[in-house]
């Protein structure tokens, strides 16, 4: 038999609200949106099994809910966490939209969506802002607080939503002991993120898109193996928890459900004739890094001695969603299109103390076959004002892309905006104004904004 919390009394939960991690949305369509939470029972539960509870979620076209216009039932789990992902359904294209949940007797934090324009509406704005790369220990979620501030439609998030593991000096504040490898220690450190203010505040301001880096399950993991070379059985156990803790607690549509260690999250959404946007996955399906070094999965810095770099089997999208990615850029009718992803997609060419060219394996310069072949695909397809969005290096770079990223007098296809982190420590400002004299490609570089995320664009 299910328990209904919301019908039972539980009056040691009732005094402890039960949206302690806040409230969010994400994947806005014309018509259609996904409503977020995760309910916290408190420590009155800590000694027994928790029960099923129902949730009740409302959707209004005001603040203070005098004209609701959806509502619905969700039934919360303890195999989920108790998280809840309401898909809100018959919306109106291009609204602002209020929305709650009530459980327990309390009701969450109000939030605030939109919707996505029609889809045969003419080109108009988008605001979007993106963001990576927010290590708990290294910073203050401020960034976040400036862009709950703003007036935005879409908020795209790029990887590095958690630190599994601590590195770096100067910390404001801890994780707590060892890193997660059990859904339970996955769980609790998202749960961690999740109370922080500035973060909550963000989540609940703006619509979000997700995907993932490394970090969500450990660091420079590539498809099955790990940096650390575990049992592969072991290391898809990790990927298995830190995946299933990764979708409750992300406003994620059910067709993102995770099975197993498998877990589709490359997406696409449209905005209008405006803009088309790909959420892309490259960490699930990439070939295993070469040239590692002795005793480790992972990255490394190479030269010409790694000649397995420019292997044309190695893929880091994966052939089924490359595949997924030109057949999406076919049917493009957009005005723009924005690939959403990682990490800097342009070639980034460092030079050694005896001056030998160098590259860094875990990025598009250890796959240059598939970044060719991406290239090869918004040459084919004639796509539309292509523009590249990434994160992951915790600095600001401004590319163009050229049909061939070694030949820089070659003609340029796409452009590029790689934004820095929003806590994570980076390199120093003097070493990009070098590199950026070895790149030419590059417009702009600056590391001085390490502290400074949250970067909006408008179209």
């Amino acid at each position: 038999m299910v328990s209904l919390g919301g019908c039972a009394d539980r009056s040691e939960a009732r005094r402890e609200t039960p949206f302690a991690l806040g409230v969010a949305s994400g994947y806005p369509r014309p018509t259609e949106i996904v409503l977020w939470t995760r309910l916290l029972l408190g420590s009155a539960d800590a000694e027994r099994p928790a029960p099923a509870l129902r949730v009740v979620w409302e959707v209004a076209e005001d603040p203070r809910f005098d004209h609701i216009v959806r509502r619905g039932e969700a039934l919360a789990t303890a195999d989920w966490a108790h998280s809840v992902h309401a898909e809100v359904d018959g919306l109106r294209p291009a609204r602002d939209y209020w929305y709650r949940f009530l459980a327990l007797g309390h009701a969450s934090p109000t939030g605030h969506t939109r919707t996505a324009p029609a889809s045969n509406a003419p080109a108009g704005r988008l605001r979007l802002a993106y963001a990576s790369c927010q290590n708990y220990e290294q910073g203050w979620f401020t960034a976040h607080r400036h862009m709950a501030a703003e007036d935005l439609d879409l908020v795209a998030f790029l990887g590095d939503y958690i630190y599994e593991s601590s590195w770096g000096s100067t910390h404001v504040r801890k994780h707590g002991p060892g890193e997660p490898e059990t859904l339970a220690a996955y769980r609790a450190r998202h749960a961690l993120y999740r109370s922080d203010p500035d973060l909550q505040a963000c989540h609940a301001a703006h619509p979000w898109v997700v995907t993932w880096d490394d970090h969500e399950v450990e660091n420079d993991y590539a498809g099955d193996r790990s940096q650390g070379l575990w049992p592969r059985v072991r290391f898809l156990a990790r990927r298995e928890a830190a995946y299933r803790a990764f979708y409750e607690h992300m406003p994620l549509p059910g067709t993102m459900r995770p099975r197993g260690p498998d877990m589709p999250i490359h997406t696409r959404l449209d905005w209008g004739q405006l803009a088309r946007m790909y959420v892309l996955d490259g960490r699930q399906y990439r070939s295993h890094q070469v040239c590692p070094r002795p005793g480790r999965g992972g990255s490394a810095m190479v030269g010409a001695e790694c000649v397995a770099r420019i292997d044309p089997a190695l893929t880091l999208l994966g052939p089924a969603q490359e595949a997924w990615l030109d057949a999406e850029m076919a049917s493009s009718r957009g005005a723009w299109n924005l690939l959403l992803q990682q990490t800097l997609f342009a070639q980034l060419l460092r030079r050694s103390s005896g001056g030998e060219a160098r590259f860094w394996t875990d990025g598009w310069d250890g796959y240059t076959s598939a970044r060719q072949r991406l290239i090869d695909m918004l040459i084919g397809r004639r796509v539309a004002n292509p523009l590249i969005i990434g994160g992951d290096v915790h600095a600001t770079y401004a590319a163009d892309i050229h049909a061939d990223p070694v030949n820089h007098r070659g003609p340029v296809i796409a452009s590029e905006i790689c934004g820095t982190s929003i806590t994570s420590q980076g390199p120093a400002h003097a070493r990009l104004e070098a590199l950026a004299a070895d790149n030419p490609h590059l417009r702009f570089a600056n590391g001085a904004l390490a502290t400074i995320e949250g970067s909006t664009l408008t179209w």
